[in-house]
């Protein structure tokens, strides 16, 4: 089964508009109301019971059980006779308010998550309609959904022929209204085999990547080039009251301007991602946990370029382009020559070339962690191949160790030119 989503700018009417706002009120109040009840819950249980709280005491009774999903569905439909509200927006987009709820508790415990917050007018931004229904559902650039009826929106791409729209998400951003829809194949994709070139890459604040190819990307600043403008209007902001309408239009002009940042990063890594991928037949990367650089010295300017937006981003063209990708140990890639293997010890970040004292092997620094990326992961690739069996014979292009040759001939190619050019 192959899932893909599609996200489209929806025009709405001016009444589908209200609808659409009614229904993120009242998912709004739904979470908010059952989130309040497990808290109630759960505080009820924290003293203890020889004694009491001094200052507020939860009275819940013994046997009152968790309101857990399965619960708190059943209350909804009971409180549907005493808040006549809760009829006017369709049952299964509130049945997942209430998911997303349960799901968020269980992030909590087993990601390590945050503790679910209560939602203001600004925060509840989306809702789903999990079932369609039967019949037509696409109709030129129009979609049915429930309520809102025919929803129009700017048709940017064909739908893949052979999928069918089994779900529809309706997300509010700052530049509007947008319908994501869940589009579902009943086909199996195999995996990705091995072939073609390999490419290593190297991430890093001074130069966004280096490929084992000898290609540098600089760090675009995209937070910098309007840093000033952004910083301007929210100190504007904080001269603004709470709750008025000035501070309300000036909270979405900051958030318009944050969608922009956002949008123009995310098309970039989408063009890198396919530069990349082109001529290329494998793709290496080291495995970096990026929570931990943003949490340093320079978590402004990690956030900033992005790395793990990236990270899977390119993950996803190679798996769309039929390009295999993989992870690798990203420690000592900057000690290591690529040419000999020979630690050449631990560098300063000052030190932009790597020049190995013991084969004379010299080229950028980041060039050449890169180049230890692929060996890594040809390495890891060779051990797999070795494990199977090729029933058309040994040494052939793309398998086992024509993989390994290929690349230190492409190596060794690399040096001549570079010797010459020197």
């Amino acid at each position: 089964m192959l899932n893909l989503t599609y996200e489209f700018k929806a025009i709405p009417a001016t009444e589908q508009v209200q609808l659409i706002e009614h229904t993120l009120t009242v998912c709004r109040k739904v979470w908010n109301f059952a989130l309040r009840e497990r808290k109630d819950w759960s505080n009820s249980r924290k003293c203890q019971i020889n004694s009491c709280s001094l200052e507020s005491e939860y009275i819940i009774p013994a046997d009152a059980p968790y309101p857990n999903y399965a619960q708190q569905c059943k209350s909804l439909t009971k409180a549907k006779a005493e808040f006549p509200e809760l009829t006017t927006v369709n049952a299964q987009a509130l049945q997942q308010v209430l998911k997303r709820l349960e799901a968020a508790f269980v992030d909590m415990k087993r990601k390590g998550m945050g503790f679910p917050r209560f939602k203001n007018r600004y925060r509840m931004r989306s809702f789903v309609y999990p079932q369609l229904g039967r019949g037509q559902l696409l109709k030129g650039n129009q979609i049915k959904l429930p309520q809102l009826g025919w929803l129009k929106y700017i048709k940017s791409r064909e739908i893949p022929e052979g999928f069918v729209v089994k779900q529809a998400r309706i997300v509010r951003k700052a530049s509007g209204y947008f319908v994501m829809m869940m589009l579902e194949c009943d086909v199996s994709v195999p995996d990705v085999m091995l072939h073609g070139h390999p490419v290593g890459i190297d991430l890093g604040l001074d130069k966004f990547l280096a490929t084992s190819d000898g290609l540098v990307i600089d760090r675009p600043r995209f937070l910098n080039s309007l840093h000033r403008k952004l910083k301007l209007l929210q100190r504007r902001l904080r001269n603004k009251q709470k709750g008025s309408n000035n501070r309300h239009k000036l909270n979405r002009k900051i958030a318009r301007l944050h969608q922009r940042i956002s949008d123009t990063r995310k098309d970039w890594h989408f063009k890198l991602a396919h530069k990349l991928c082109d001529g290329a037949g494998m793709i290496f990367v080291e495995d970096i946990d990026f929570r931990v650089w943003a949490k340093g010295m320079f978590g402004k300017h990690t956030l900033d370029a992005g790395f793990g937006q990236f990270i899977n981003i390119l993950r996803w063209v190679c798996w769309k382009l039929g390009l295999y990708f993989a992870k690798v140990n990203k420690d000592y890639t900057s000690q290591v020559c690529p040419q000999c293997d020979a630690h050449t010890g631990k560098k300063k970040l000052s030190e932009r070339i790597h020049a190995c004292p013991e084969c004379g092997y010299t080229t950028h620094r980041d060039v050449a962690a890169a180049q230890i990326v692929r060996n890594r992961g040809l390495s890891g690739v060779g051990g797999i191949l070795d494990n199977k069996e090729n029933a058309c014979g040994d040494n052939l292009t793309g398998t086992g160790d024509s993989l390994v040759k290929s690349s230190r001939s492409r190596k060794k190619g690399g040096e001549a030119s570079q010797k010459s050019a020197s």
